[in-house]
């Protein structure tokens, strides 16, 4: 009896039985598994029709060693709910998934270096092929180029940790620079800015961007208030505004902080855009839904992490030295919270 239910045990599917199945060789059952380009479409459909009828599974590990790779991407991300940093993450797994990689994902938190150092450090011992980051810049406690030339997607600035980097972003110089220039067009005297963590490469941009607008078009540099990217912070950091009868047009660095300033003006009789301007960077989604819609720089963050997970993965199939660079173009949106200064009195 024991030895009838050992014979009646089915084994589980291995290669050579999908070699079978498709009248192949198990080096061309191998060759479709690893996607080699030199296998015709007829042979391939073959393969694969067996793979699925036979509910065969290919040993990852074992295409690993023969690929010198884990077929595996290692996302590094602040732990944040903020509209930015969580969009681009949610974007650039699914691009990640799609493109048939699988996933080590850590989330840290802002501003513990040792922790995000640790972090980084782990996944590059689990062996993944290529990384993404999202983290405030200057996040890491690493010489440049420690990781050699393990491929490293950026979405917030360059780290310099990898001789294989690449940088994709907003272009938040133009987004700042429309955003100050539009205000500045209207006629307001000068324009205030609420900025955002400067641990951040984006908010640094941001403010660089709108004090050089300023200086461009000779009008007077106002006191740079710092918020942390929340509407409580502009909330606050509106009142204090609000209770400024000079202040007629503010950019804030985000539009989380523009809708606190926005209720700070409200609270203080201060009508938007009646008595002032306000402009804020991201277009998220409720933007276009508040009493009055807000004037907002739009940057499609799901396109531009989709982009960048293809340069990395292609950085990883072709490996080659690079240090690339792009700049995503961002929109000025213009909606009901800007519109000329009200008389001088």
């Amino acid at each position: 009896m024991t030895d009838g239910l050992v014979a009646s045990k089915p084994h589980p599917v291995v290669a050579m039985d999908v070699a079978r199945a498709a009248g192949v060789s198990q080096k061309t059952v191998s060759r479709v598994i690893n996607g080699d380009p030199h296998v015709s479409n007829e042979v391939r459909e073959r393969v694969n029709g067996a793979i699925v009828a036979l509910g065969y599974r290919p040993n990852r590990a074992a295409r690993n060693l023969v690929l010198g790779r884990s077929h595996t991407i290692g996302v590094l991300s602040v732990g944040s709910t903020d509209f930015g940093p969580s969009s681009l993450m949610v974007a650039a797994e699914s691009a990640i998934r799609s493109a048939r990689y699988a996933m080590s994902v850590i989330n840290t938190f802002e501003d513990e270096l040792e922790t995000i150092t640790r972090s980084l450090r782990a996944l590059v011992d689990q062996g993944v092929d290529g990384i993404v980051v999202n983290e405030p810049a200057g996040a890491f406690a690493l010489d440049a180029g420690v990781l050699g030339d393990l491929p490293v997607l950026s979405l917030s600035g360059s780290y310099g940790i990898s001789t294989s980097e690449i940088v994709v972003d907003a272009d938040q110089v133009s987004g700042a620079r429309s955003a100050t220039e539009h205000l500045l067009g209207l006629g307001h005297r000068t324009v205030h800015h609420i900025a955002g963590p400067l641990s951040w490469w984006s908010a640094r941009l941001r403010l660089e961007s709108w004090r050089s607008s300023l200086q461009a078009a000779g009008a007077p540099e106002p006191a740079v208030e710092r918020g942390d990217w929340t509407a409580r912070s502009g909330y606050e950091l509106g009142a204090r505004l609000a209770a400024d009868p000079d202040v007629t047009a503010v950019f804030a660095a985000n539009d989380q902080m523009a809708i606190g300033l926005l209720r700070a003006f409200e609270e203080a009789g201060r009508d938007v855009p009646g008595d002032v301007s306000v402009v804020g960077f991201d277009d998220v989604p409720e933007a276009a839904y508040l009493s009055r819609a807000l004037t907002t720089v739009r940057q499609d963050l799901a396109y531009l992490a989709t982009f960048g997970v293809g340069m990395l993965i292609d950085a990883i199939e072709n490996p080659r030295p690079q240090d690339r660079r792009e700049n995503v173009p961002v929109e000025l949106v213009i909606r009901e919270t800007t519109a000329a200064p009200p008389p001088r009195r």
